[in-house]
């Protein structure tokens, strides 16, 4: 149902993702929502831009991009957001691990060292981009032991799957860091404020 207080558009907002952080970020903000798919080959699109020098800014941009693009052509009538985030580490882009040893051979890579969370966000309707932005927040890992680490892995199981980098910092993932600079919902995937910033400029939230 409509949030009379906050949303003024007439239907939900179509949510082009997976991710349940972004989703339970948006409903906590009383945004009605209807999650669609947008069925993309991200690992085909960030290889191709890569192979073009783009960096992990660019293309988790890209990727939002290509998310809209693929929800809209199923629900062109519809306002819909689509996001993506990827992980910058000294230049090198570092994509969801395929399975627990990946996940291992990254986490160990990261250890003692800063990265960047890039997060992408774009609105459309139709052929139409209303808004595209990016935040970005810098994290630091701890210099934590490979027994602790094999600990963590076994505690996630195939969740180490689902994000970049191998961890979710609203969960177990926090016990890898020493220091976190940046917006929260900036870490867990989507530049909520500016998102909320572009829905009252397209007059769907209360100004």
């Amino acid at each position: 149902m409509n949030n009379p207080v906050f949303w003024k558009a007439g239907a939900p907002l179509l949510l082009a993702s997976g991710s349940a952080a972004r989703r339970e970020m948006l409903e906590a903000a009383g945004i009605p929502l209807q999650v669609v798919r947008a069925p993309v080959d991200e690992g085909a699109i960030a290889a191709a831009l890569l192979e073009t020098r783009k960096t992990p800014a660019e293309i988790a941009v890209a990727l939002a991009h290509a998310k809209a693009e693929a929800a809209a052509r199923r629900h062109p009538d519809a306002l819909l957001l689509a996001a993506d985030q990827t992980l910058d580490h000294q230049g090198r882009l570092l994509m969801k691990p395929v399975d627990s040893d990946h996940a291992r051979m990254q986490l160990l890579s990261l250890r003692g060292n800063t990265h960047v969370l890039h997060s992408a966000a774009v609105l459309r309707s139709g052929n139409t981009v209303l808004w595209a932005g990016i935040a970005a927040a810098s994290l630091r890992m701890r210099d934590f032991s490979e027994a602790f680490l094999d600990a963590y892995l076994h505690r996630m199981g195939p969740a180490v799957t689902t994000t970049v980098g191998g961890y979710q910092l609203e969960a177990l993932g926090i016990h890898l860091f020493d220091s976190i600079e940046g917006d929260h919902s900036t870490i867990l995937g989507l530049p909520l404020i500016p998102v909320l910033h572009a829905l009252r400029d397209l007059d769907c939230l209360a100004a």
